[in-house]
């Protein structure tokens, strides 16, 4: 391949005996998953970092074919290049290849074939400390007329890797568990979310609920919870209730909503007498992880709140700053978002918009950046607020939405979810405890990250005294 963007071959006639070519690459992780989607090889060696550990080889390593891949490249784009036909390949593989490794992948001209214009190659793949790691031959039908082409341009592959919710339970893995109260964890999603967290040392479960059917779903789900405390109450109703009560005698730090409704769990939080208000009102926060942003996102309220006011929307907006203070983002971007980026006194939003960046100017909010009304599109694109000529230190680069309602917020999580490929991790705070609220639909990796989110939503609370 030229530096002009054409990819041109040598014929049979143009190659001598003992002519050889080769290409560079490291190893990545994406190229590991990369392969296994191409090739349907999803053995764990390869792709589960815990088995990998248990291998002779202590850590994951590459498919061997992913080295052949690259002798296929070398031999189809340099070495005769276009045009190639293969016929044949041996290979032995003498060391794995480590993610990391830079692998020298040569192809030398060992023999040809003048009657059937075949030519057989030696094929070697060397690591960055001169060890051979494969090696064999191939044979091919070389091309007899000369070919040049403009090269091919790729799509640009996004691998949707959940990584900020990966880097949630990275966050949390310094602070000691949390003593977390699981609300009627009768089933075995919930029952498991509550195992796992307990595994990746995010909470220490004290399950309540009836034990009959708690242990019976432990059961179903093939898992052991001999360990964890258990308080046993007749049905869901008492759970809610008694849950908070623990909260309220200090006997645990968190919440975690099993197979209850939302609105059976909230109805004993937001009491008067008894509950675990605060002088704020309670809202939900979802994070984030969408792979087409190049940061945390966090979206609130989709849950609690139906149609805040302005007192509301300044305790909304102050419960997500103090939680992207708990996850490392010590002064987050906040837009306030609308339909338009102006004040409009038709549109009570902006209205709104307006008065709670005069509200952060005069410290009612505080630990933040806002400004708003901003449309979706000003707030998460820069190219977007350029455009539209806004001069402003959050339009473009926002790490929390601030939606008008409930369901805009709603819409705006869903819409992320189902067409852009995002995950995301919720959290009800506001109250005494942070409460997950989980969900049948969430899988494991986002009931994880909801349990890290409440997890360092408690040790904030704790250290700073919020």
């Amino acid at each position: 391949m030229d530096g002009n963007g054409y990819i041109e071959n040598r014929t049979f006639d143009e190659i001598d005996i003992g002519e050889s070519a080769s290409l560079e690459k490291r190893l990545t992780l994406d190229d590991i998953k990369l392969f296994a989607i191409m090739s349907g090889d999803i053995n764990p060696a390869h792709l589960d970092e815990d088995f990998a550990k248990s291998t002779r080889f202590q850590e994951v390593v590459a498919h061997g074919m992913w080295g052949g891949a690259l002798i296929s490249t070398v031999l189809g784009t340099e070495l005769p290049g276009a045009g190639t036909i293969y016929l044949g390949q041996t290979l032995r593989f003498r060391e794995p290849v480590r993610l990391g490794d830079v692998l020298q992948v040569s192809v030398k001209v060992r023999s040809k074939d003048e009657a059937r214009k075949r030519i057989i190659f030696d094929c070697r793949c060397t690591n960055q400390n001169g060890r051979i790691v494969i090696e064999g031959e191939a044979e091919v039908q070389a091309p007899t007329e000369k070919i040049r082409r403009p090269r091919t341009v790729l799509p640009r592959v996004r691998m949707a890797e959940r990584a900020r919710l990966h880097e949630l339970l990275t966050a949390a893995d310094l602070p000691e568990p949390v003593d977390m109260a699981v609300v009627h964890p009768v089933d075995e999603v919930s029952i498991m979310g509550a195992y796992e967290s307990a595994r990746h040392r995010l909470i220490r479960p004290v399950l309540v609920g009836p034990e009959a059917k708690i242990r019976a779903a432990a059961e179903a789900a093939g898992i052991d919870i001999s360990e964890f405390p258990l308080v046993d109450v007749p049905h869901s109703h008492a759970a809610a209730a008694e849950a908070v009560a623990m909260v309220r005698a200090g006997r645990v730090g968190a919440l975690m909503k099993g197979a209850l409704h939302t609105d059976e769990l909230l109805h004993e939080v937001v009491k008067r007498d008894g509950g675990l208000r605060t002088e704020r009102c309670i809202s939900h926060v979802m994070a984030f992880d969408v792979p087409t942003y190049p940061r945390p996102l966090f979206i609130t309220d989709a849950a609690i709140n139906i149609d805040p006011k302005l007192d509301a929307k300044r305790d909304i907006v102050q419960n997500a700053i103090d939680l992207a203070h708990a996850v490392g983002n010590a002064n987050p971007k906040v837009a306030i978002l609308s339909a338009v980026e102006t004040v409009n006194s038709k549109i009570a939003s902006t209205l709104e918009a307006a008065a709670l960046c005069k509200m952060a100017e005069r410290g009612q909010i505080r630990g933040g950046v806002i400004d708003g009304p901003l449309a979706f599109d000003n707030a998460v694109s820069e190219a977007a607020a350029a455009a539209k000529g806004i001069v402003s230190p959050v339009a473009g680069r926002a790490d929390i939405l601030v939606a008008p309602d409930l369901e805009s917020a709603n819409m705006l999580m869903k819409q992320l979810t189902y067409l852009a490929d995002a995950t995301g991790a919720g959290l009800v705070v506001g109250a005494r405890v942070p409460i997950v609220l989980t969900s049948r639909a969430d899988d494991a990796i986002t009931r994880l990250a909801s349990c890290a989110l409440a997890l360092l939503a408690a040790s904030y609370q704790q250290r700073v005294g919020v």
